[in-house]
């Protein structure tokens, strides 16, 4: 029957048509809703992508389209890989003439290539990828006589997109955001950096869009033909569009208004990247007489997990609203712990990793979710030292990321000189005008001599091999190297790499990057600081950091899932751990600065997203204090930890990590906060916070208030253990104390070296 249309035969029904029996009362409704705008409004693991999939072969099996009538259009290849292969499950190869159905790009490039004189290229242009990107921009920057140190060619390619996200050609983008870069020349780099791609056949992943726009407004013979052409259109993850694939959707779909638009905006989370929450919550106004079809039942979590999503996400106010509900069963209720701080939070998920496999759980069924890169750093630690294997997703492991690399170079070259492979690294990274010339004299007298590049900079200083210019850069580099050389006999190791960092103009580079990645790779450089603080020599940290870089094999048992939650949108777990749930962590305290409630509310639906990856058990963390980027401070609890509904909470309590601490919501109502910083507090509705101090809490504090109910975790006491003390640790066996900090002790364990424990949990 693959490729037939039932409605060639005469007994025929399409509401009873087989292929709609396993679909749910709405998942139906939206198939058979055909004609007119429709809004498929669903929920985090309704089924979509079954009734996106279903309809598309709904419509084909009816006759109602060819397959080349049909524009379905993803964000991702993999997403319209999987649409395909389901669909050909369904209507078999009739699939293969669905020509477009694809990537937002793959499908603007080949409306691009039929028309590209319109846009003064040739049908050959070439594609050019972020790398080559940056290189122009660098280009155009220094035609233009700039600083490219201060501004640079990636910073000048992000600002560039973030106009074509909004569809704005260089003509259309606004007098006053010429500011954005160089000063107020960012208009005319961006003119000369479109001059330069159309003089080079080219154009980069914001055109394919852009030029569609400007031939379909330039052009309305083709964009009739279009218009014409697409009788049904199919957008999945709406919510994610951002101005220029809005307006692109908006011209195609005037004709026929057959557009069905699948998405969630309380799963709205990339506002960062261009995409546009505005877009999915205003679709009934751009498309008059719109129906919209709400999948709420969910087929992924229990009714606790979804109870305390939906209360969470509730307090959003821009949001169209939907009720997720599910026939699974009650299951545990959302577990809330507080922890003492960061390291307690990482020990106590890795045992509670340890106790899921005990109970046959796979390493794959667990997830570990963090908001920010900078976070994974503790995780990984601690998932090496207890032999946990693990995968990182959507990015490298914290010690192979590029900054973190960077970083180590400088450091290994000043512990070791002759580390040609640091020296190679670093020598122009920042650009300090060591150009390709000038390191291949390096290393051909490094060959000449069979010395290390180290010692060739000096020969090579003693000669007329390098010009002036590159002669000063190196001496100035030379001299630098060996000052932080003999710093380092004195100094602690966290400083020093805190002020190799500062005065290389590294931490700068970034500072002055535009690229979006630039923040979390400042976030990632303070990360390493604070790790090496926790270390007396630079040699010991360097040595720490060799073994816990080691390959991380899979045991056959599968790998613990490490990533942000963004990384996380779309995939699903038995077990989610969510730790860092305080205020500046999450929300982000830089997303709340630059934009506000706004951005509030993406970190909710974030927060959001986090718990309904959880199929069976969520758990969400915070600690009482943090030492961020080498800091201590008190931590305040998340306010999205006072907005999960109490009846789908359960406050879980540690022997041992707190004093006199509640193990239950509404058990303490008390407010005494330690150490407020200008006394600030927070005023939202139903609860209030003070600002946490920068320094470590020396008294109890609460951690969590609102609506009448508190946690609260006490400051250690006095511990009963002294120093020089021989004690047992159920896991690391026997130790000597070699200092006391309240109830935390620091012991030299015979067999794993010095750790830092709770005074109750050895004898």
């Amino acid at each position: 029957m693959a490729g037939a249309r039932p409605n060639s035969t005469p007994n025929f029904d399409e509401k009873t048509a087989p292929y709609l029996k396993d679909l749910n009362e709405d998942q139906r409704a939206a198939v058979l809703a055909t004609e007119g705008p429709v809004l498929m409004l669903a929920g985090a693991g309704t089924g979509k992508t079954r009734a996106l999939t279903t309809r598309l072969a709904h419509l084909l099996f009816t006759g109602r389209a060819q397959p080349w009538q049909i524009l379905a259009v993803t964000f991702t290849n993999k997403a319209a890989r999987e649409m395909k292969e389901r669909i050909a499950g369904l209507v078999g190869d009739g699939v293969e003439g669905m020509k477009w159905l694809g990537t937002f790009h793959a499908i603007a490039a080949q409306i691009l290539r039929r028309h590209a004189e319109l846009a003064g290229l040739k049908s050959s242009f070439t594609i050019i990828d972020a790398d080559d990107q940056v290189r122009l921009a660098k280009q155009v920057i220094e035609a233009a006589n700039i600083d490219e140190k201060r501004w640079t060619g990636r910073g000048l390619a992000a600002v560039i997109d973030g106009w074509k996200n909004r569809g704005l050609i260089p003509e259309k983008v606004p007098a006053n955001e010429a500011y954005h870069f160089a000063d107020g020349k960012g208009i005319a780099l961006y003119k000369a950096y479109q001059a330069r791609l159309t003089m080079l056949n080219a154009a980069d992943f914001g055109d394919l869009l852009v030029h569609n726009l400007t031939i379909f407004q330039n052009n309305t013979d083709v964009l009739a033909t279009y218009q014409e052409r697409f009788r049904y259109m199919l957008v999945d993850e709406y919510q994610d569009t951002n101005v220029a694939q809005y307006l692109w959707l908006r011209l195609l779909a005037q004709k026929h208004k057959n557009i069905c638009c699948v998405g969630d905006d309380d799963q709205s989370i990339y506002g960062w990247r261009g995409a546009e929450v505005e877009n999915i919550l205003r679709f009934e106004k751009d498309f008059a007489g719109a129906t919209v079809i709400r999948l709420e039942r969910n087929y992924r979590s229990t009714p606790s997990i979804l109870g305390a999503a939906s209360g969470l996400i509730s307090a959003n106010q821009d949001r169209l609203g939907k009720t997720l509900w599910t026939e699974l069963d009650e299951g545990e209720k959302v577990k809330v712990r507080g922890v003492w701080d960061g390291e307690e939070e990482a020990r106590l998920i890795g045992d509670d990793i340890e106790s899921e496999q005990s109970k046959g759980r796979t390493l794959s069924d667990l997830a570990v979710l963090v908001r920010a890169s900078f976070q994974m750093r503790a995780f990984e630690e601690r998932f090496n030292m207890l032999g946990l294997a693990y995968r990182v997703v959507g990015g490298p492991r914290f010690y192979e990321r590029e900054e973190t690399r960077d970083a180590l170079s400088y450091l290994r070259l000043i512990r070791s000189p002759d580390n040609d492979l640091a020296f190679d690294r670093i020598v122009n990274k920042p650009k300090r005008g060591l150009g390709d010339k000038a390191l291949q004299t390096l290393h051909k007298i490094a060959r000449a001599q069979s010395v290390p590049l180290m010692v060739a900079s000096r020969l090579a200083l003693e000669s007329d091999d390098l010009h002036a210019s590159a002669r000063r850069s190196l001496v100035n580099f030379v001299d630098t190297m060996d000052r932080w050389s003999r710093d380092a006999k004195d100094m602690a190791p966290a400083d020093l790499a805190e002020l190799v960092l500062e005065e290389s103009g590294y931490i700068e580079m970034w500072k002055n990057s535009k690229s979006p990645q630039a923040p979390g790779k400042l976030d990632n450089l303070k990360e390493l600081i604070q790790a090496v603080s926790e270390f007396d020599t630079l040699e010991g940290y360097l040595d720490h950091v060799a073994l816990v870089s080691e390959l991380n094999e899979d045991s056959g048992d599968g790998q613990v899932w490490l990533m942000t939650l963004h990384a996380a949108k779309g995939l699903e777990f038995p077990v989610v751990f969510l730790p860092g749930w305080e205020e500046e962590i999450f929300p982000s305290k830089r997303s709340l600065d630059e934009k506000g409630k706004a951005a509030l509310e993406e970190e909710r639906r974030l927060a959001y997203v986090g718990v309904t990856r959880a199929e069976e058990s969520c758990r969400i963390s915070f600690a009482a204090n943090r030492q961020i980027f080498g800091r201590w401070q008190t931590a305040v609890p998340s306010r999205f930890v006072d907005e999960l509904p109490e009846e789908h909470v359960e406050v879980v309590s540690e022997p041992g990590l707190y004093g006199n601490a509640a193990t239950d919501l509404a058990s303490h109502s008390s407010f005494e906060a330690t150490k407020l910083k200008d006394d600030a507090y927070y005023d939202n509705p139903g609860w209030r916070r003070a600002r946490a101090a920068k320094s470590r809490p020396t008294t109890g504090a609460p951690l969590l208030e609102g609506r009448g109910k508190t946690v609260s975790v006490s400051a250690p006491g006095k511990s009963k253990y002294k120093k020089g003390q021989r004690v047992f640790h159920q896991k690391f066996g026997y130790g000597i104390i070699s200092s006391v900090e309240g109830q935390k002790l620091t012991v030299d364990f015979e067999h794993s070296g010095p750790k830092k424990v709770i005074d109750t949990f050895v004898d």
